[in-house]
Protein backbone atom coordinates (compact mmCIF):
# COMPACT_ATOMS: atom_id res chain seq x y z
CA UNK A 1 0.00 0.00 0.00
CA UNK A 2 1.15 3.55 -0.68
CA UNK A 3 2.67 5.51 2.23
CA UNK A 4 0.63 7.90 4.37
CA UNK A 5 2.17 11.01 2.83
CA UNK A 6 1.43 9.75 -0.67
CA UNK A 7 -2.16 8.91 0.24
CA UNK A 8 -2.64 12.31 1.88
CA UNK A 9 -1.35 13.94 -1.29
CA UNK A 10 -3.72 11.90 -3.43
CA UNK A 11 -6.66 12.92 -1.25
CA UNK A 12 -5.67 16.58 -1.34
CA UNK A 13 -5.36 16.53 -5.14
CA UNK A 14 -8.69 14.74 -5.60
CA UNK A 15 -10.46 17.12 -3.22
CA UNK A 16 -9.10 20.17 -5.00
CA UNK A 17 -10.11 18.72 -8.40
CA UNK A 18 -13.62 17.99 -7.09
CA UNK A 19 -14.01 21.51 -5.71
CA UNK A 20 -12.91 23.08 -9.00
CA UNK A 21 -15.39 20.97 -10.95
CA UNK A 22 -18.01 21.72 -8.30
CA UNK A 23 -17.81 25.42 -9.09
CA UNK A 24 -18.74 24.64 -12.70
CA UNK A 25 -21.64 22.41 -11.64
CA UNK A 26 -22.93 24.98 -9.16
CA UNK A 27 -22.89 27.69 -11.81
CA UNK A 28 -24.50 25.46 -14.47
CA UNK A 29 -27.16 24.14 -12.09
CA UNK A 30 -29.09 27.42 -12.23
CA UNK A 31 -28.68 28.02 -15.97
CA UNK A 32 -30.28 26.62 -19.11
CA UNK A 33 -28.76 23.22 -19.92
CA UNK A 34 -27.75 21.92 -23.34
CA UNK A 35 -28.65 18.25 -23.19
CA UNK A 36 -27.62 15.32 -25.37
CA UNK A 37 -28.93 11.75 -25.19
CA UNK A 38 -26.59 8.78 -24.70
CA UNK A 39 -29.67 6.53 -24.65
CA UNK A 40 -33.44 6.81 -24.39
CA UNK A 41 -33.25 8.35 -20.90
CA UNK A 42 -29.46 8.53 -20.34
CA UNK A 43 -28.38 12.16 -20.59
CA UNK A 44 -25.11 14.07 -20.91
CA UNK A 45 -24.52 17.83 -20.80
CA UNK A 46 -21.74 20.26 -21.61
CA UNK A 47 -21.12 20.44 -17.87
CA UNK A 48 -20.29 16.69 -17.67
CA UNK A 49 -17.64 17.12 -20.34
CA UNK A 50 -16.20 20.37 -18.96
CA UNK A 51 -15.91 18.89 -15.45
CA UNK A 52 -14.12 15.78 -16.65
CA UNK A 53 -11.56 17.99 -18.43
CA UNK A 54 -11.03 20.08 -15.27
CA UNK A 55 -10.55 17.00 -13.07
CA UNK A 56 -8.27 15.13 -15.46
CA UNK A 57 -6.14 18.18 -16.21
CA UNK A 58 -5.64 18.88 -12.51
CA UNK A 59 -4.73 15.30 -11.65
CA UNK A 60 -2.54 14.73 -14.72
CA UNK A 61 -0.42 17.75 -13.80
CA UNK A 62 0.24 16.20 -10.37
CA UNK A 63 0.46 12.55 -11.46
CA UNK A 64 1.41 12.32 -15.15
CA UNK A 65 2.35 8.62 -14.87
CA UNK A 66 -1.01 7.52 -13.45
CA UNK A 67 -3.80 5.96 -15.53
CA UNK A 68 -7.20 7.62 -16.01
CA UNK A 69 -10.69 6.26 -16.65
CA UNK A 70 -13.60 8.68 -17.01
CA UNK A 71 -17.25 8.28 -17.90
CA UNK A 72 -17.24 10.79 -20.76
CA UNK A 73 -13.89 9.77 -22.30
CA UNK A 74 -15.02 6.14 -22.12
CA UNK A 75 -18.26 7.07 -23.88
CA UNK A 76 -16.25 8.77 -26.62
CA UNK A 77 -13.29 6.41 -27.02
CA UNK A 78 -14.28 3.07 -25.50
CA UNK A 79 -13.53 1.33 -22.23
CA UNK A 80 -10.03 1.46 -20.77
CA UNK A 81 -8.91 -1.73 -19.08
CA UNK A 82 -8.36 -1.44 -15.33
CA UNK A 83 -4.78 -2.46 -14.47
CA UNK A 84 -2.76 -2.68 -11.24
CA UNK A 85 -1.29 0.76 -11.94
CA UNK A 86 -2.56 3.72 -9.88
CA UNK A 87 -5.75 4.64 -11.75
CA UNK A 88 -8.05 7.62 -11.26
CA UNK A 89 -11.66 6.64 -12.02
CA UNK A 90 -13.94 9.65 -12.42
CA UNK A 91 -17.61 10.41 -12.84
CA UNK A 92 -17.56 14.17 -13.43
CA UNK A 93 -21.30 14.54 -12.82
CA UNK A 94 -23.15 11.64 -11.26
CA UNK A 95 -26.85 12.37 -11.38
CA UNK A 96 -26.97 14.14 -14.74
CA UNK A 97 -30.74 13.70 -15.00
CA UNK A 98 -31.10 15.33 -11.58
CA UNK A 99 -28.84 18.15 -12.76
CA UNK A 100 -30.97 18.71 -15.86
CA UNK A 101 -34.15 18.87 -13.75
CA UNK A 102 -32.68 21.06 -11.01
CA UNK A 103 -32.94 18.25 -8.44
CA UNK A 104 -30.01 18.76 -6.06
CA UNK A 105 -28.74 15.15 -5.77
CA UNK A 106 -25.72 15.60 -8.04
CA UNK A 107 -22.06 14.98 -7.34
CA UNK A 108 -18.54 14.55 -8.59
CA UNK A 109 -17.09 11.12 -7.85
CA UNK A 110 -13.33 10.55 -7.88
CA UNK A 111 -11.78 7.24 -6.92
CA UNK A 112 -8.17 6.08 -7.00
CA UNK A 113 -7.45 2.36 -7.35
CA UNK A 114 -4.02 0.90 -6.61
CA UNK A 115 -3.61 -2.75 -7.56
CA UNK A 116 -7.28 -2.59 -8.63
CA UNK A 117 -8.26 -1.86 -5.00
CA UNK A 118 -10.24 1.36 -4.33
CA UNK A 119 -7.87 3.30 -2.06
CA UNK A 120 -8.91 6.97 -2.09
CA UNK A 121 -12.46 8.25 -2.57
CA UNK A 122 -13.92 11.75 -2.90
CA UNK A 123 -17.61 12.39 -3.55
CA UNK A 124 -18.67 16.04 -3.60
CA UNK A 125 -22.19 17.46 -3.90
CA UNK A 126 -21.59 21.15 -4.64
CA UNK A 127 -25.27 22.10 -4.47
CA UNK A 128 -25.77 20.80 -0.94
CA UNK A 129 -22.12 21.53 -0.01
CA UNK A 130 -21.37 18.01 1.18
CA UNK A 131 -17.86 16.61 0.72
CA UNK A 132 -17.47 12.90 1.49
CA UNK A 133 -13.91 11.56 1.70
CA UNK A 134 -12.26 8.26 2.52
CA UNK A 135 -8.71 6.90 2.46
CA UNK A 136 -7.89 3.24 3.02
CA UNK A 137 -7.08 2.73 6.70
CA UNK A 138 -7.81 6.35 7.63
CA UNK A 139 -11.59 6.49 8.12
CA UNK A 140 -14.40 8.29 6.31
CA UNK A 141 -15.52 11.88 6.69
CA UNK A 142 -18.32 14.29 5.75
CA UNK A 143 -17.09 17.89 5.61
CA UNK A 144 -14.19 16.85 7.82
CA UNK A 145 -16.31 15.12 10.49
CA UNK A 146 -16.02 11.33 11.00
CA UNK A 147 -18.96 9.25 9.73
CA UNK A 148 -20.04 5.67 10.28
CA UNK A 149 -22.67 3.31 8.90
CA UNK A 150 -25.95 2.64 10.70
CA UNK A 151 -26.22 -0.08 13.34
CA UNK A 152 -29.62 -1.29 12.13
CA UNK A 153 -29.93 -5.07 12.30
CA UNK A 154 -33.60 -5.60 11.36
CA UNK A 155 -34.67 -5.45 7.71
CA UNK A 156 -38.13 -4.19 8.60
CA UNK A 157 -36.55 -1.05 10.10
CA UNK A 158 -34.21 -0.41 7.17
CA UNK A 159 -34.34 2.34 4.56
CA UNK A 160 -33.35 0.88 1.18
CA UNK A 161 -31.99 2.77 -1.81
CA UNK A 162 -31.88 1.49 -5.37
CA UNK A 163 -32.27 2.82 -8.91
CA UNK A 164 -34.51 1.98 -11.86
CA UNK A 165 -31.62 2.22 -14.33
CA UNK A 166 -31.69 3.63 -17.86
CA UNK A 167 -33.04 0.66 -19.83
CA UNK A 168 -36.69 0.88 -20.81
CA UNK A 169 -37.44 -2.52 -22.38
CA UNK A 170 -40.35 -4.36 -20.79
CA UNK A 171 -38.36 -7.36 -19.55
CA UNK A 172 -35.83 -5.20 -17.69
CA UNK A 173 -38.50 -2.95 -16.20
CA UNK A 174 -40.66 -5.89 -15.12
CA UNK A 175 -37.69 -7.53 -13.41
CA UNK A 176 -36.58 -4.38 -11.59
CA UNK A 177 -40.06 -3.31 -10.46
CA UNK A 178 -40.99 -6.86 -9.39
CA UNK A 179 -37.86 -6.96 -7.27
CA UNK A 180 -38.63 -3.60 -5.66
CA UNK A 181 -42.19 -4.73 -4.96
CA UNK A 182 -40.91 -7.88 -3.24
CA UNK A 183 -38.40 -5.89 -1.19
CA UNK A 184 -41.08 -3.46 -0.04
CA UNK A 185 -42.64 -6.30 1.95
CA UNK A 186 -39.33 -6.70 3.82
CA UNK A 187 -38.04 -3.15 4.50
CA UNK A 188 -39.43 0.10 5.88
CA UNK A 189 -39.30 2.07 2.62
CA UNK A 190 -37.41 2.60 -0.65
CA UNK A 191 -35.64 5.67 -2.05
CA UNK A 192 -34.32 6.41 -5.56
CA UNK A 193 -32.08 9.47 -5.42
CA UNK A 194 -30.67 9.18 -8.94
CA UNK A 195 -26.99 8.99 -7.93
CA UNK A 196 -25.15 5.75 -7.26
CA UNK A 197 -22.22 7.58 -5.65
CA UNK A 198 -24.48 9.52 -3.27
CA UNK A 199 -26.40 6.34 -2.40
CA UNK A 200 -23.10 4.77 -1.31
CA UNK A 201 -22.31 7.87 0.74
CA UNK A 202 -25.79 7.63 2.27
CA UNK A 203 -24.84 4.15 3.49
CA UNK A 204 -21.52 5.48 4.79
CA UNK A 205 -23.06 8.21 6.94
CA UNK A 206 -26.02 6.14 8.17
CA UNK A 207 -28.81 7.94 6.30
CA UNK A 208 -29.49 4.74 4.37
CA UNK A 209 -29.24 1.18 5.66
CA UNK A 210 -29.30 -0.83 2.42
CA UNK A 211 -28.35 -0.15 -1.19
CA UNK A 212 -28.15 -2.25 -4.33
CA UNK A 213 -27.96 -1.46 -8.02
CA UNK A 214 -27.24 -3.48 -11.15
CA UNK A 215 -26.57 -2.37 -14.70
CA UNK A 216 -25.22 1.08 -13.84
CA UNK A 217 -22.79 2.90 -16.10
CA UNK A 218 -19.41 1.63 -15.00
CA UNK A 219 -16.66 1.70 -12.37
CA UNK A 220 -16.79 5.51 -12.16
CA UNK A 221 -20.15 5.24 -10.36
CA UNK A 222 -18.70 3.21 -7.47
CA UNK A 223 -14.92 3.81 -7.28
CA UNK A 224 -15.15 6.77 -4.91
CA UNK A 225 -18.09 5.65 -2.80
CA UNK A 226 -16.78 2.13 -2.22
CA UNK A 227 -13.77 3.42 -0.27
CA UNK A 228 -15.96 5.76 1.77
CA UNK A 229 -18.41 2.99 2.75
CA UNK A 230 -15.62 0.63 3.82
CA UNK A 231 -13.84 3.31 5.82
CA UNK A 232 -17.14 4.14 7.56
CA UNK A 233 -17.32 0.54 8.79
CA UNK A 234 -19.63 -0.72 6.04
CA UNK A 235 -19.43 -3.51 3.51
CA UNK A 236 -19.52 -3.31 -0.28
CA UNK A 237 -20.28 -6.55 -2.09
CA UNK A 238 -21.99 -8.15 -5.07
CA UNK A 239 -25.78 -8.46 -4.63
CA UNK A 240 -25.26 -12.24 -4.71
CA UNK A 241 -23.14 -11.91 -1.56
CA UNK A 242 -19.89 -12.59 -3.42
CA UNK A 243 -16.92 -10.22 -3.40
CA UNK A 244 -17.39 -6.80 -4.97
CA UNK A 245 -15.97 -6.44 -8.49
CA UNK A 246 -15.53 -2.78 -9.44
CA UNK A 247 -15.93 -3.61 -13.16
CA UNK A 248 -19.08 -5.75 -12.90
CA UNK A 249 -21.81 -3.05 -12.89
CA UNK A 250 -23.27 -4.75 -9.80
CA UNK A 251 -23.08 -3.40 -6.26
CA UNK A 252 -24.68 -3.77 -2.84
CA UNK A 253 -23.75 -2.04 0.40
CA UNK A 254 -24.83 -2.08 4.02
CA UNK A 255 -23.55 -2.29 7.56
CA UNK A 256 -22.07 -5.70 8.54
CA UNK A 257 -24.98 -6.61 10.85
CA UNK A 258 -27.62 -6.70 8.13
CA UNK A 259 -25.60 -8.05 5.19
CA UNK A 260 -26.60 -11.73 5.41
CA UNK A 261 -30.33 -10.98 5.71
CA UNK A 262 -30.11 -8.46 2.87
CA UNK A 263 -28.30 -10.90 0.54
CA UNK A 264 -30.88 -13.57 1.35
CA UNK A 265 -33.82 -11.39 0.27
CA UNK A 266 -31.91 -10.14 -2.77
CA UNK A 267 -31.29 -13.72 -3.90
CA UNK A 268 -34.95 -14.61 -3.42
CA UNK A 269 -36.04 -11.67 -5.57
CA UNK A 270 -33.47 -12.09 -8.37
Amino acid sequence: MAGDDLLSGYLEAATEAARRAGEVIRKGFYQTKHVEHKGQVDLVTETDKACEDIIFNHLKQRYPMHKFIGEETTAAYGISELTDEPTWIVDPLDGTTNFVHGFPFVCISIGLTIGKVPTVGVVYNPIMEELFTGVQGKGAFLNGNPIKVSSQSELVKCLLATEAGTKRDKATLDASTDRIKSLLFKVRSVRMSGSCALNLCGIACGRLDLFYETGFGGPWDVAGGAVIVKEAGGLVYDPSGKDFDITSQRVAASNPLIKDDFVEVLQKTE
